[in-house]
């Protein structure tokens, strides 16, 4: 499954914007308060309305009128609509999933949610679920493609709350193929927010210790159930490690007497190895990523905002082939970055940029401008462009 498209109205600074054609691995760029946070927070409030509610998503960012674009009429609306590519019945097809949200009085609710896509190769999409207010429908028999859409089953719904998304209740049924789909890639999406000083030290044996957590103060545990539960995969981390992070040459993990995982780093400059407490914050940030990147049960979906953090320059282009390897593997990869040594290592058609302007925030993107395909034919790299200000509007500088 993968994303394909984006399309944003009155959500913050992305007053309307519609992000077609995501590749695999995507690249961002943009001035500080273009929208790059927020153009991930919205992965992140889409799974904050299915964990709880709309109305608790958008308390946590300041209620609907901090979301709502800034000068917006009183009678706007929230519109978030996503295109993802999933196979039903065995055929590839576009689904799209809208989400608009209203506010009446200061309480907000779910003006429309929609999910459909084309039942055949021709004819417009067919809403397989509709819910308005609190109420609706959804298809039950959404795979039976020898009946015409006016014979498939409709299961009428009311919700407990008009702030309710059916997809959280609905998505939990594997007969709403579609929106039990779209709800597993919502909770298994990882929106990066790496804290060096969470991930080191010991942590007690509590909590997930599977997938790294989103701040990564779990570090120690998901490395342990990786030594313990997947020794091929952490093996195979701990030697790209190794070959990705210049003077480390090699790297032993160590089982303590209390059964806590330590690891030993053996520099290129010292004879004597050191344990993790005692390395850089960039080795311990690259290997943190490496425990997100060789998860055995991949996320469908990263964000990550400024890896370059804590990195050195020169670790950039090892990262980048990271990412983009995981993304060939199957998981989705955006990326934000203030890196023009990160940039460099990425492609024409992975690289987009958020141009601020009075009206709010637009999106361009690389291969759509003639000049750098040119420059870039000729041998040109992404972060030279960058920085020689050919991003018109996310010059660095």
């Amino acid at each position: 499954m993968q994303i394909e498209s984006i399309r944003l109205k009155n959500f913050k600074v992305f007053r309307d914007v519609h992000l077609r054609e995501i590749p695999p691995f995507l690249v961002i760029v943009g001035a500080n308060g273009a929208g790059k946070s927020t153009l991930f927070d919205v992965f992140g409030f889409l799974h904050d309305c299915l964990k709880g509610n709309v109305r608790q998503a958008l308390d946590k960012r300041g209620r609907f009128k901090e979301v709502v674009s800034r000068d917006s009429d009183s009678k706007a609306t929230i519109l978030i609509e996503i295109q993802y590519r999933m196979l039903i019945a065995d055929v590839d097809r576009l689904v799209t999933y809208s989400l608009e949200i209203a506010d009446s009085k200061g309480v907000p609710y779910v003006k429309r949610e929609v999910l459909r896509y084309k039942r055949g190769r021709y004819g417009s999409p067919y809403h397989f679920l509709d819910f308005s207010k609190g109420t609706g429908y959804a298809i039950t028999n959404e795979e039976d493609f020898q009946k015409a859409d006016e014979e498939l089953d409709r299961e009428l719904q009311t919700l407990n709350s008009p702030d309710m998304l059916a997809l959280k209740g609905l998505g939990q049924f594997e007969r709403f193929k579609a929106a039990n789909a779209f709800r597993q890639l919502i909770e298994a999406w990882h929106v990066s927010d790496f804290h060096i000083s969470q991930a080191r030290g010991r942590k007690e044996a509590a909590g997930n210790s599977e997938h790294l957590a989103e701040s990564g103060d779990n570090l120690p545990l998901v490395a342990q159930y990786l030594y313990e539960q997947h020794p091929d995969t952490f093996n195979q981390l701990l030697q790209t490690m190794t070959r990705r992070v210049p003077g480390v040459k090699t790297v032993t993990p160590l089982l303590m007497d209390d059964g806590y995982l330590t690891l030993r780093f053996q520099d290129g400059a010292f004879k004597t190895p050191f344990l993790d407490r005692y390395v850089s914050d960039g080795t311990i940030k690259m290997f943190a990523y490496l425990v997100l990147l060789y998860d055995p049960r991949p996320h469908p979906l990263l964000c990550v905002e400024e890896p370059e953090n804590q990195l050195y320059p020169q670790l950039m282009t090892e990262l980048a082939e990271e990412f983009r390897l995981y993304a060939q593997r199957g998981g989705q990869v955006l990326v934000s970055t203030h890196s023009p040594d990160f940039l460099n290592a990425t492609r024409l058609e992975e690289v987009c940029w958020l141009v601020k302007e009075a009206g709010g925030t637009r999106i361009e993107r690389a291969k759509d401008h003639e000049q750098l395909v040119a420059y870039m034919a000729d041998g040109d790299q992404m972060g030279y462009l960058w920085k020689q200000g050919f991003f018109t509007g996310a010059d660095p500088q």
